[in-house]
């Protein structure tokens, strides 16, 4: 007679365990995941974009040459928009980065790394830039060249502008369902996002701070999960009023 295979019992348990979590993580997939909305797009739509951008100040962040700020205590940045000039750091590393042409040079421990290795990290830091330089002031890329605007009505019956990015950044085809205050400016806004598998995750857009040139910034996103802040925000229209005296980007702008 053959002698019955039997499993040691932690091993029975760890495969009870695991099967917990596959349903656990299944049903909050299913409890938390929502449809993306159809919208209707047209005049009031586009009005309505004109609606936040005005909230925000547009006219004040398209003169905004130079800003910096830290995004979740990770990685910091002072950004030249006017010439497309970045500097990124996080842990050891500083990156000057063309983020136009995803080129720069990059130093570990203050040693400059070169090829194959130093085009890596740049890869990195503009996959960085994409990501946090949107969490800076996704509202005034509403309508950037790419996206399309449409209205949905929320649940108590308010107009939400839903903008969808048909090319740029990372993950094209990302769509954000904003939420607007009387005046236009965000409340929130709802992502169905490819990195992220659960649709209609919502954040939240406050604790608002102007910078010198009057452009709007909300340092603080609160989610389900995760808190995602803006530190350390300092803007300005030009390097000499920023108090910068010499330029930080010479380095990549010699070559």
């Amino acid at each position: 007679m053959t002698k019955k295979k039997t499993f040691p019992r932690w091993l029975k348990w760890l495969g009870g365990f695991f099967v917990l979590l596959i349903f656990l993580a299944l049903s909050a997939y299913l409890s938390f995941n929502e449809k993306k909305p159809e919208g209707q797009s047209g005049p009031e739509a586009e009005a309505l974009a004109l609606k936040m951008l005005k909230a925000i100040d547009k006219p004040g962040w398209d003169s905004t040459q130079i800003v910096q700020w830290t995004f979740k205590g990770v990685h910091t940045y002072l950004w030249d928009k006017k010439r497309h000039l970045t500097k990124v750091t996080w842990d050891d590393y500083e990156i000057l980065l063309d983020i136009n042409k995803i080129k720069g040079k990059v130093w570990k421990a203050q040693e400059e790394l070169k090829g194959d290795k130093a085009q890596a990290i740049v890869q990195k830091a503009w996959e960085y830039w994409c990501n946090d330089s949107f969490w800076l002031n996704a509202p005034a890329k509403c309508m950037d060249p790419g996206t399309s605007r449409s209205i949905v009505k929320t649940e108590d019956g308010q107009d939400a502008l839903m903008v969808t990015y048909a090319s740029g950044g990372v993950t094209p085809g990302d769509a954000y369902l904003w939420e607007l205050d009387e005046e236009g400016k965000p409340k929130s806004y709802k992502m169905w996002v490819k990195i992220i598998p659960v649709g209609g995750m919502e954040f939240t857009w406050e604790d608002w701070a102007v910078l010198p040139t009057g452009a709007r910034i909300a340092q603080m996103h609160k989610g389900p999960k995760i808190d995602l802040d803006i530190g350390d925000l300092k803007g300005a229209a030009t390097l000499e009023d920023f108090g910068l005296n010499a330029d930080p980007f010479l380095p990549i702008l010699w070559e």
